[in-house]
């Protein structure tokens, strides 16, 4: 071989080192949020399931002390709905703020922003699947208030579309706090604070509340929920403001994973 063949390979290697490795394609949104989803859901089955467990009969006991001093009637169904509600906010409010909290002051976030997945994904696939552990928490919750306030079972199946629009809006305001808060101790206090405010401005009936106070109980993102809910329990509902409560629950849930997709990224480049 020449020498000016061997100088050529020998600049031709240097240029192949030199060139940076092509990345890989980044993920699409949908699959990415199914393996986000699954991982989440396996991860926190064991730790969760407890959690789930003290929220149901947290809720229960709040029916049986109610039951005390409310006899039926409109009362009556706020408070089931309000309670059954409040199995979503403990899970989805509480414990997602704790566990984004957590994960960003630990390092977590950095893991996540290593993965060709969109910030969407990682905050909709934890979102779902806290979201998911409170089906049966909130199902045992209703028919137990339902029974025990002597209420009617036949409408339950509105949960179905409760349960996933109630919780994409806490889950979202949770996931929010537990990124834009700047200590983990914060991020904790802030969702038990948000659990606070669903448990007295969701569980006690809206009659009941100081004229301020109902102000502040029509900004929290689970009181369209419960009134949806409620609205059901009645002996005609009127089905076109349940659909109402329903549809500004599902905006509040846009807009709140929205920031929360938001708080995200402001938190994984920091």
């Amino acid at each position: 071989m020449s020498a000016e063949t061997a100088g050529a390979v020998a600049r031709a290697a240097v240029v192949v080192e030199e060139a940076p490795a092509p990345l890989a394609p980044r993920a699409r949104l949908l699959p990415a949020l199914a393996a986000v989803y699954r991982a989440q859901l396996s991860r926190a089955r064991v730790a969760r399931i407890p959690l789930l467990f003290v929220a149901t009969f947290q809720s229960i006991g709040i029916m049986v002390l109610m039951r005390g001093v409310v006899d039926g009637g409109t009362e009556a169904r706020a408070v089931v709905a309000g309670a059954s509600v409040l199995v979503v906010a403990f899970v989805a409010l509480n414990l997602l703020a704790q566990y984004f909290g957590q994960l960003r002051a630990q390092g977590g976030l950095d893991h996540y922003a290593t993965l060709p997945v969109p910030p969407a994904a990682v905050v909709l696939g934890a979102a779902g699947a806290y979201a998911s552990f409170t089906v049966p928490g909130t199902a045992v919750t209703a028919v137990a208030g339902s029974v025990l306030f002597q209420l009617p079972l036949t409408h339950l199946w509105v949960l179905a579309a409760v349960i996933p629009l109630a919780g994409a809006a806490l889950a979202g305001l949770g996931a929010a706090l537990g990124l834009l808060a700047p200590r983990q101790e914060l991020a904790t206090l802030l969702g038990q604070l948000g659990m606070s405010a669903a448990l007295l401005l969701g569980v006690l009936p809206a009659e009941r509340l100081p004229g301020p106070i109902s102000y502040a109980r029509d900004l929290l993102p689970s009181t369209y929920g419960v009134e949806a809910m409620a609205r059901t329990f009645e002996a005609n509902p009127d089905w076109a403001a349940v659909g109402l409560d329903l549809t500004v629950c599902a905006a509040v849930g846009v807009c709140s994973l929205a920031v929360a997709t938001w708080a995200y990224r402001r938190a994984a480049v920091r």
